[in-house]
C-alpha cells in the first residue's frame, strides 16, 4: 500500500485516535533518489506526551526492528493518552548495504547531533534530529552488540537525571550502566536538547532473538505505564539490575586464536584469567586477566583476533 512521503511531519498536528504510517524524506543518495525513513505514529484519543522509540541507528541492530513492530501492533489508540513516534529503521542506507556503518564510514551513533553542512553522515544525523527527535518528551533509542560480540540486556542512561534513571529501572534490565556526558550518540544529543533519553541494549547482531525482543518490549511498556500513557500495572521480575557506575572495553595486544572464558552477566574478580591467546600452531601466547572486580556487560566471539582486539566490555562493580 501507498504511504506519503512527508518532508518535516508535525505530529501535534495528525488526527487523534488514530495509527499513522508515512515516510519522512530525508537525503539524497548519488544518482538524485530520495532517500526516506518509515515512521509510525500512534495518535492517542487524549492528550499526553510524546515518547519516541528508534532502532536501526547501526545497519545490523535488527532485534530493535521487531521490537517497533510488535510495539506498534499491540497500541489501542482510544486508550491512548499522548503520542508514540516509532522509528523501526532510523539507518535506512546501511541496513539495505547489511552493514553497521553509514556508506562514508562513520559510525553514525558517534556524531550526533550532527551538522547541516557536514558531511554525508553528519547531515543526516542532523536531520533526523531537527525533523523527528526535536519534537519528543522522551525518548527509547535500540541498539544491539556490534559484529562479532554479544551484549547482556542492559542500558546506559545518566542515573543523575531523576527521570532516566527511573526509565532505566523501568527496563527490567540485567545491568544499567551510569553514562553521563557528551559521547556523540543519538541519547546524548536527545538529553542536550531537553528530550529525557536512554539506550536499550537487546542483545546480539544480525538476528531476531525472541527473549531479548520480549525484554525490549516489556522495558517500553513499563514506560508507557509510568508515564500515564496507557492503563495497566507496571510489570517488574523480582531480580535487580546489577548497577555499574563505569565501564571499560579490555583490549588484547598480542594477535591470535582468542577464547573468552566469562559469559555475559558473569562477575568476574580482580586478576581472574578471562582469555587467552593461541598462535596458528595452538601455542599459548598471551593470558589477560580481569583488571578489577567488575561484571561482563559484553564480549568478543569471534576467535580470530589482531593485535587490539576486543576482549570482554567489563562495567566496574564498587
Amino acid at each position: 500500500m501507498h504511504k506519503e512521503i512527508i518532508t518535516k511531519p508535525r505530529f501535534n498536528e495528525l488526527a487523534a485516535n488514530t495509527i499513522h504510517k508515512f515516510w519522512v524524506d530525508l537525503v539524497a543518495n548519488g544518482i538524485g533518489q530520495d532517500i526516506h525513513i518509515p515512521i509510525i505514529v500512534a495518535k492517542g484519543a487524549h492528550p499526553g506526551p510524546t515518547l519516541g522509540v528508534t532502532a536501526v541507528v547501526h545497519g545490523n541492530e535488527l532485534n530493535g526492528l521487531s521490537v517497533v513492530q510488535r510495539l506498534m501492533s499491540q497500541i489501542e489508540t482510544e486508550e491512548l493518552s499522548g503520542t508514540i513516534v516509532a522509528v523501526p529503521v532510523m539507518n535506512v542506507p546501511s541496513i539495505l548495504r547489511h552493514e553497521r556503518r553509514f556508506p562514508d564510514q562513520e559510525d553514525l551513533n558517534r556524531i550526533f547531533p550532527g551538522k547541516p553542512d557536514g558531511n554525508e553522515s553528519n547531515i543526516y544525523a542532523h536531520r533526523l534530529m531537527d525533523r523527528i527527535i526535536s519534537q519528543l518528551d522522551y525518548l527509547i533509542d535500540l541498539h544491539t552488540a556490534s559484529f562479532g560480540r554479544v551484549n547482556s540486556y542492559y542500558i546506559r542512561a545518566d542515573m543523575s537525571d531523576p527521570i532516566t534513571k527511573k526509565m532505566a529501572l523501568l527496563q527490567d534490565a540485567e545491568i544499567i550502566l551510569d553514562a553521563p556526558g557528551k559521547d556523540g550518540t543519538l541519547r546524548s544529543a536527545a538529553m542536550d536538547i531537553g528530550v529525557k533519553a536512554i539506550t536499550v541494549e537487546v542483545g546480539d547482531p544480525n538476528k531476531f532473538q525472541k527473549g531479548m525482543i520480549r525484554s525490549g518490549l516489556g522495558g517500553i511498556f513499563n514506560v508507557l505505564n509510568d508515564l500515564k500513557m496507557i492503563p495497566g500495572n507496571i510489570d517488574k521480575s523480582e531480580l535487580s539490575s546489577i548497577m555499574c557506575p563505569s565501564s571499560k572495553w579490555i583490549y588484547s595486544d598480542k594477535g591470535g586464536i582468542l577464547e573468552v572464558f566469562p559469559q555475559v552477566v558473569d562477575i568476574v574478580e580482580e586478576g581472574e584469567e578471562i582469555a587467552v591467546v593461541r598462535n596458528v600452531f595452538g601455542e599459548k601466547t598471551k593470558t589477560y586477566y580481569a583488571p578489577y572486580k567488575g561484571v561482563v556487560i559484553g564480549k568478543h566471539v569471534h576467535p580470530i583476533n589482531q593485535t587490539g582486539g576486543r576482549i570482554i566490555h567489563l562495567g566496574r562493580l564498587d
